[in-house]
Parts: C-alpha cells; sequence; structure tokens
C-alpha cells in the first residue's frame, strides 16, 4: 500500500513538475515567438519551419526548470554519478527535444488551422501547437526518465 501511495505520489509530483515547466517554456515561446520575428525576419516561416528558433531556445529554458524540478522533488537519486544523471538527462531530453518540434510542426500545419478564442484571451495556433506538443511528448519524458536516469 505504501508503495502504491509514493508511485501515485510521484506521478503527482511530475505532473506539477511539468505543469511547472510547461509555464516556463509556453512563456517563454511567447516571448521569443514575438520578438525574435523582428530580428530574425525569416523566424516565423524559416523554409517551412515554424517559429524553429522560439522553439529550440524556449524547450531549452523548459529543460533546465524541468531538471531542476525533477532531482529536488519528483525522483530520487539513481545509481549513477550527478555528471552521468545529467548527461543522461540531456541525451533524453534532446530526442524529446526532436519529437516535440516535429509535433509541433504537424500540428502547427495540419491540425490548428485557426486560433481559439475563450472569451477571456486568445490562444494562438502557436500556443495551441506548443501545448499539444507538450502533452504528447511528457507521457514519453516520464517513463524514459524514470526507468533509465532515476533508476525507479
Amino acid at each position: 500500500m505504501k508503495e502504491f501511495i509514493f508511485k501515485q505520489k510521484q506521478i503527482i509530483l511530475f505532473a506539477i513538475a511539468g505543469a511547472l515547466s510547461a509555464v516556463v517554456e509556453i512563456g517563454s515561446f511567447k516571448m521569443f515567438s514575438v520578438y525574435l520575428p523582428t530580428i530574425f525576419l525569416q523566424e516565423s516561416n524559416f523554409h517551412g519551419i515554424h517559429f524553429p528558433l522560439s522553439n529550440i531556445f524556449s524547450t531549452s529554458c523548459g529543460i533546465v526548470t524541468n531538471y531542476f524540478l525533477s532531482i529536488w522533488f519528483v525522483f530520487e537519486r539513481g545509481k549513477h554519478s550527478k555528471r552521468k544523471e545529467f548527461a543522461f538527462f540531456m541525451i533524453v531530453s534532446f530526442f524529446s527535444t526532436l519529437l516535440s518540434l516535429s509535433f509541433f510542426q504537424i500540428f502547427f500545419r495540419f491540425i490548428f488551422t485557426t486560433h481559439i478564442d475563450i472569451g477571456i484571451f486568445v490562444l494562438s495556433r502557436e500556443i495551441l501547437s506548443k501545448i499539444a506538443a507538450i502533452l504528447l511528448v511528457s507521457v514519453l519524458n516520464y517513463s524514459v526518465k524514470k526507468k533509465v536516469i532515476f533508476n525507479g
């Protein structure tokens, strides 16, 4: 019973850490996607890739936030050294980033063809695509980080 409660606690803490990391990622994406196109004119559509730098920079912000929240609140240290653990975390995050960027492009091009107005504010195609990509990749992230990095 104690193990079951611990397992649920870990999932809840992972969800909270993920939500906080997503807030950082989405917030920084919004900031980058507004300001980077004024500097790099092709940022909104770089050879068919929409917001590449905004995605990369914001995802990096989310990854760093998630790493620290994960080691502080979610997972117990595994058998790896801190250096190796961080390297594994970054490798997994790199592949997760590639998946997230790919899903973002698919959602932006094919799924979210218009914004959603919910009265209080409007969710743009970019933000909807970013949220959907984060949600999709987060399930994979939990499994891999728990089993491979933190040996839990």
